[in-house]
């Protein structure tokens, strides 16, 4: 989701895994395994922290 963005995965934690941007600021986290279902606050917080729109779809 993040990386059709052109976030790319910089650090991989247990389950966590962080995203940078080469032009947006900051970082995002997300928890959980790739392929686990995202409850639907953590989607609408990782959406927030890369700076997607709610229900954008790429």
């Amino acid at each position: 989701m993040v990386e059709q963005d052109g976030w790319r995965k910089v650090v991989t934690e247990g389950s966590h895994r962080q995203y940078k941007h080469s032009q947006k600021h900051g970082r995002v986290t997300i928890s959980g395994h790739p392929g686990d279902d995202m409850p639907k606050g953590t989607l609408v917080s990782v959406m927030r922290q890369a700076g997607l729109a709610r229900g954008k779809k790429s």
